[in-house]
């Protein structure tokens, strides 16, 4: 099963989430940012390397605050959401937008199927803080 790391950035009480460009899969959706795990890394060097290469962001990536796994078509993934620390500012590459989301404003966004269990989870134990 492939491991996905999602990146847990809060400031101010709200969470950075990207949308997938209308060129990706699951065009459209909001996801937490972050990406596969390539063999031999780490989930934090998984997720400072997709931060830097998605979204030119400097990052620091503490421990795990939820998990989940997700069934596509494609085959099934384990999410692993991480607390992380933005050092830098950002720039969207392959997503379309971004938001500062409050806890409020999920209700409202078509979230990417696998981010659904993973943001409950972090609603749910107090993480949007």
């Amino acid at each position: 099963m492939r491991q996905v790391t999602a990146a847990v950035i809060v400031e101010d009480g709200q969470m950075l989430l990207v949308r997938r460009a209308p060129s990706e899969s699951l065009a459209g959706y909001w996801e937490l940012p972050g990406g596969k795990l390539e063999d031999g890394e780490s989930l934090e060097s998984c997720l400072e390397r997709e931060l830097s290469e998605e979204l030119a962001m400097g990052s620091a990536v503490g421990e795990a605050l939820a998990r989940t796994i997700y069934h596509y078509e494609h085959g099934s993934f384990e999410m692993v959401a991480l607390r992380t620390q933005r050092l830098t500012g950002f720039e969207l590459s392959v997503h379309d937008r971004f938001i500062w989301a409050s806890s409020d404003d999920i209700a409202d966004l078509q979230l990417a199927p696998a981010d659904v269990d993973l943001i409950d989870q972090l609603l749910t134990l107090g993480h949007w803080r």
